[in-house]
């Protein structure tokens, strides 16, 4: 079934071939304000490497929105919760954004069960306490379309907008479908969320990925992981914030490589 049910959540997700042990298992945990359709552009390459876990986070896409608060304890706990459910011992992991803080949670509480990590266009901090809380209370005053626009100008260069309209009329789709109480229930985990104490505990080998254009997660804060966590490697693209989107081919390319080899290649930035 592709609802699991766990912590008062009903978790949506879409996993391939679960039964077959050939290929290693590679979670994927996306941004804010989307869903698992967000990590469209690189499928079919990480199909051919790996049985790819997907799945809505709460508050988003199909799966429910939590009555009660969370924090990102919680959002990792999801993942240890649809791992448990298969059986799965190790995982690979990459996440983005505040699939990025998921992980930078799972790999300093639970590395154990993460051979190999990406996390991409995310901070152990990411914003204050008064940007999060004016966020929130925009939304609970005018809804999602109130910031949608906001937030793809954050997201997506001036440039990638332009020559991709289309495909940025995607994430706008995705962004205006998530629930309200949804999105800000995660706008509070992000905001309570500092894991900057836990990044020289990490053992997780690990590959950021930053981009050069990204406003809500700036490049140098990203890199600040890379520094942090030991042996960590850093790759930097010329995109914005949804580096996966704008670079999808360089990207794609990193996180494969990394995943399989050990060693992350920066593709040309285009």
């Amino acid at each position: 079934m592709p609802w699991l049910e766990h912590d008062n959540v009903r978790l949506y997700h879409e996993f391939d071939d679960p039964h077959d042990t050939s290929k290693p298992v590679l979670v994927l945990s996306n941004s804010l304000g989307t869903n698992l359709g967000m990590w469209a552009p690189q499928l079919d390459a990480l199909r051919q490497h790996f049985r790819v876990l997907r799945y809505d986070q709460r508050g988003h896409g199909q799966t429910s929105v939590p009555e009660a608060p969370f924090g990102v304890a919680q959002l990792g706990g999801d993942v240890l919760a649809l791992l448990d459910h298969y059986d799965i011992d190790l995982a690979l992991f990459c996440g983005l954004s505040m699939g990025g803080l998921t992980g930078l949670w799972l790999a300093a509480y639970h590395g154990e069960r993460f051979p190999r990590m990406v996390v991409s266009n995310t901070a152990a901090l990411i914003g204050t306490q008064q940007s999060w809380n004016t966020r929130i209370a925009q939304v609970e005053q005018g809804g999602m379309a109130s910031v949608t626009e906001t937030v793809l100008e954050r997201w997506f260069t001036q440039g990638y907008r332009d020559a991709a309209p289309g495909r940025v009329d995607i994430v706008k789709a995705m962004l205006l479908s998530t629930p309200d109480a949804g999105y800000n229930g995660n706008c509070g985990a992000i905001r309570d969320a500092d894991l900057r104490a836990q990044l020289s505990n990490i053992r997780v080998p690990m590959l950021v990925i930053g981009g050069t254009h990204d406003i809500s997660t700036p490049a140098a804060q990203t890199k600040l992981i890379a520094d942090g966590v030991p042996g960590a490697q850093y790759v930097e693209l010329s995109a914005g914030h949804l580096a996966n989107w704008e670079q999808a081919d360089g990207y794609t390319e990193a996180l494969v490589s990394f995943l399989t080899t050990g060693v992350a290649h920066e593709a040309a930035h285009g």
